[in-house]
């Protein structure tokens, strides 16, 4: 399959979705192109504000709290009420979290900030795939998810690179560098919060099934009526431990032990991109045709490969193949999502976004704190070695569900 063919294939795809898809797409566009523009910078930030590696640890796994604990309600209250107001909220925090970050006098004050922000950011995660398993088909979902996936993708692409340029004019990787980052980003999720008051509406199916029950009566109609959920959030609580431990320690190790600049984080940064844009759309045909395990078993390994290449780099270079092979952790992570659209009812998505959302922000708690441990105690590289062994881990407990393909209409 040639990929320009499939990326137009993919726009036609989209031509024909209902209008709340596309203004989502659009949403989750500008946000990451907010949310990434710290990415590459925030642990250092923080570093900079004084913490220590295992203090860096722990905020994030304050932060984790958030996530855990809100998570679960979440999902419910966006069956009951609709994501829109869900989405205002969270973006709201968002912008309220950016703006203390900016003011932060030292690393004491991003404590709150963490916490504020974490948990808008999990909500926004909760309630994103409730869109998209409820516009989406079965038959196109994977598509529809990776073809989000790939447009959204790309003002990550600019992002770092905006970000190092902005870092390099005020200052370099300080306290006074990366600050302004933060204040770019207040200003950016305002702009998000005016999209969807005046442009989003809910999804037209959650619309006709707002559900009646309780919280607690949905979580029990989730595993009743659903499919191998728990050993589903094992498999998720698992993907969760890369992005927990990466978004804080690897910039720290590229930085610390590669003596990378903010010029190479930016690369590394943007290069994780390149795969999601190019392949995305082609990895969701082939989930939508030969299964969405098969994806998973292929992708995931190769983004082993990736965090091997990092520890190991001799140079540059490797650094920024390293970045581009990551790419291939959000193939699998988005593949992954369609699995889990097709394990439930799309009546209780929102409560079964809810639980993993709560597994999800327990394992944000518990790996960056740990991996601040392990960094301390046996060695930078060797937070990485975690990942990998976490990754294997899913691969083995994926075994044991059964494909999903065709299994909702």
């Amino acid at each position: 399959m040639k990929v320009g063919s499939a990326v137009k294939r993919g726009l036609g795809f989209f031509a024909r979705q209902e209008e709340t898809f596309k203004i989502n797409l659009l949403r989750v566009s500008a946000q990451n192109f907010f949310l990434t523009l710290s990415q590459q910078y925030e642990s250092l930030y923080i570093v900079a504000l004084g913490a220590t590696p295992l203090q860096l640890g722990m905020i994030n796994g304050i932060g984790g709290v958030a996530g855990a604990i809100t998570a679960a309600p979440t999902g419910w209250l966006a069956d009951k009420y609709g994501t829109r107001k869900i989405l205002l909220l969270a973006t709201s925090l968002l912008a309220l979290g950016a703006l203390i970050f900016a003011f932060a006098p030292d690393w004491t004050v991003i404590v709150p900030a963490m916490f504020i922000t974490t948990l808008a950011y999990r909500t926004v995660m909760t309630v994103c795939p409730i869109i998209c398993g409820s516009c989406l088909r079965d038959e196109e979902r994977a598509t529809g998810m990776q073809l989000c996936d790939t447009l959204s993708s790309a003002p990550n692409l600019i992002a770092p690179i905006v970000a190092a340029l902005m870092i390099a004019r005020f200052g370099g990787i300080s306290v006074e560098g990366v600050s302004p980052l933060y204040y770019l980003k207040f200003l950016g999720f305002s702009l998000i919060f005016i999209l969807i008051l005046k442009m989003f509406r809910d999804p037209e199916k959650k619309q006709e099934e707002r559900v009646t029950s309780g919280f607690l009566e949905g979580l029990r109609q989730v595993n009743s009526e659903g499919e191998a959920v728990r050993r589903w959030i094992i498999i998720i609580s698992l993907s969760t431990v890369p992005l927990s431990i990466n978004t804080v320690y690897l910039p720290l190790f590229a930085a610390e032990v590669k003596s990378a600049d903010q010029f190479v984080l930016g690369a590394m940064g943007a290069a994780s991109t390149i795969i999601p844009l190019c392949l995305s759309i082609v990895a969701g045909r082939l989930a939508d045709t030969l299964g969405r395990k098969k994806v998973i078993y292929v992708t995931t390994p190769i983004y082993c490969l990736s965090i091997l290449l990092l520890v190991y780099a001799p140079n540059t270079a490797a650094l920024f193949v390293s970045g581009i092979l990551q790419g291939f952790y959000m193939v699998a992570v988005v593949t992954q999502g369609a699995m889990t659209t097709e394990l439930v009812p799309t009546h209780l998505l929102g409560r079964w976004y809810g639980i993993l959302g709560f597994f999800r922000g327990s394992i944000m708690v518990i790996a960056p704190v740990l991996s601040g441990f392990i960094w301390a105690a046996l060695g930078p590289e060797y937070v990485f070695f975690f990942i990998i062994l976490t990754e294997l881990s899913k691969l083995l407990m994926l075994a044991t569900i059964p494909e999903t393909l065709g299994n909702r209409s």
